[in-house]
């Protein structure tokens, strides 16, 4: 865990906390559904915390769980995320997953808008 400090001009980082990814019980992104940077980690003990942004917090479950396949092969639990940008079996996958949440809502917002445009039958 990172600390951010902002003093006038200089900004420094301190490392807070450490943990061991074999530790790592399950990341629980809370609401799969929601855009919210919001996210706990289980260990021994369940730590709360915030990701700068809601791509953040997927970059981080990404890297995590491709770094458990590589070097643990555990079964690690990550709950409530939408799987699509956590896989990279999934039909969105791609090199830059972070623009890929983007991409969908931008999807979504033009099918409102397109929806909104159409005459109603009377």
């Amino acid at each position: 865990m990172v600390k951010h400090y902002r003093m006038g001009l200089d900004e420094k980082y301190e490392v807070t906390k450490k943990w061991s990814l074999n530790d790592l019980q399950m990341i629980d992104g809370k609401e799969a559904d929601t855009d919210n940077p919001f996210f706990d980690l289980h260990f021994k003990k369940v730590y709360s915390l915030e990701a700068y942004s809601c791509a953040s917090k997927y970059a981080f479950a990404r890297t995590v769980n491709k770094l458990n396949h590589a070097y643990l092969k555990k079964d690690l639990q990550i709950v409530n995320f939408d799987s699509t940008y956590i896989n990279d079996d999934s039909i969105w996958s791609s090199n830059n997953k972070d623009c890929l949440v983007l991409m969908r809502i931008c999807f979504y917002a033009f099918n409102l808008v397109c929806l909104s445009l159409c005459p109603l039958p009377l």
